[in-house]
């Protein structure tokens, strides 16, 4: 009987851990990159028993209890929850974040809650630790917008028009050209074409009407001929350095008479409707400042800037394991390689890594229908280990009752 109070008494501890678990799991159940895990229970040590007291008639084992033997943790993944914050992120797949903390320690976390600090590094906003890319050379390193947060200016090398050169004028004129100098400046240039003979036009591109550049082209059946198509000018403003400066009317630039017939165009015969010649792109662009940053689905930083540049920095490091057994929870949503033998180290989209998704964070994987199933089941084993101590005792007074008579 006292060994049954002991048996009962081992129930009663294994099903508490299995409450703590259980407890743990439900208040984690919106914490972002949370894995749940399940206690593993086990039988404990079996001895020979004698049921008579002697050698005869021994009912073979008996088991002394019951054991737990650990937790193991549940790696499926969690929902991915929009956040509308670009620097929240999550994996898709296998892999995860990995971080440095002030020690120089590695720890790995699926909550991937980022944001860059005072020093322009990216760190985990839960504990300032520091989010880990690789360079170029693969190499792991910070990810930083340090010496980024600025896009410097570039000068127009090309300007592209499109629409129509009405064939039955002598001068077409297209203003505000826009093109940027070596400087960023911004300057509107005046483009000016005269027709000097059937087919051929002078260009003379100026600026408040001075001419910064003069040059040809020459159009057969309605199209640019290709050798005369663009025109190179060097443009260099008061105090600027010079740049080559091209005028492109290589594509979508037609002349034809507008509204007579033309049998050679027959997506328009009667040339109606034609959009007069204007000005299309240019290449360059003015100096601007950081204006975010956020990660596309391979993990690289992409900073986006006020002038409409982006530029990328490094790529996120990601890591995976083979075993739930190299893993071990440590809190604050992260985890630690207890067998480095068994992880692997790479980037998103490659080599059986998930891809990143920007703007949302994974929320926890507790099932909430299956840990109240579960903590039902630790109920019932609870209160029937209690019963065996209960009904175990009330035997034992019993006997001392019969002896006491």
């Amino acid at each position: 009987m006292l060994d049954s109070i002991y048996i009962g008494m081992s129930g009663l501890q294994g099903y508490s851990r299995g409450l703590k678990i259980i407890a743990n799991n439900t208040a984690n159940i919106n914490t972002p990159g949370f894995k749940s895990s399940s206690l593993q229970f086990g039988d404990m040590f079996y001895a020979n028993g004698d049921q008579s007291g002697t050698s005869k008639g021994t009912f073979g084992s008996s088991g002394h209890g019951l054991m737990t033997s650990g937790t193991t943790l549940n790696f499926k993944q969690g929902e991915l929850r929009q956040t509308g914050n670009a620097l929240d992120l999550a994996v898709d797949g296998a892999g995860m974040f990995t971080l440095k903390d002030a020690n120089g320690k590695l720890h790995y976390t699926r909550a991937g809650q980022f944001e860059f600090n005072s020093s322009g590094v990216l760190v985990n906003r839960l504990d300032g630790s520091k989010v880990m890319g690789r360079d170029t050379s693969g190499a792991l390193a910070e990810i930083t917008v340090n010496g980024t947060r600025a896009s410097n200016s570039k000068a127009s090398t090309t300007v592209t028009f499109k629409g129509n050169v009405d064939y039955s004028s002598t001068t077409v004129t297209v203003n505000s050209v826009k093109v940027i100098d070596s400087a960023g400046g911004e300057h509107n240039l005046t483009t000016k074409l005269t027709k000097t003979s059937t087919d051929n036009w002078s260009v003379d591109v100026s600026e408040n009407g001075v001419s910064v550049g003069t040059g040809n082209i020459v159009f057969l059946n309605g199209k640019t001929v290709l050798a005369s198509s663009k025109v190179v000018i060097n443009f260099a403003p008061a105090g600027m350095t010079s740049t080559a400066l091209t005028l492109d009317f290589s594509t979508d630039v037609s002349s034809f008479a507008a509204n007579t017939p033309n049998p050679t165009n027959p997506t328009n015969p009667t040339n109606s409707n034609l959009t007069p010649l204007a000005f299309n792109t240019q290449d360059g662009f003015s100096a601007g400042s950081l204006t975010g940053a956020s990660f596309d689905a391979n993990g690289v930083l992409v900073m986006t800037y006020s002038n409409g540049q982006t530029s990328k920095g490094n790529r996120l490091a990601l890591g995976r394991f083979d075993t739930t057994d190299a893993v071990q929870a440590v809190g604050g949503n992260q985890f630690d390689s207890t067998d480095p033998t068994a992880w692997h180290s790479g980037s998103a989209g490659e080599n059986g890594f998930g891809s990143v998704k920007s703007g949302m964070v994974e929320i926890s994987n507790v099932d909430l229908s299956q840990e109240f199933s579960d903590l039902v089941i630790m109920q019932r084993g609870y209160q029937a280990s209690s019963q065996i101590i209960t009904t175990a005792n009330e035997m034992l007074q019993e006997l001392f009752a019969m002896k006491g008579k």
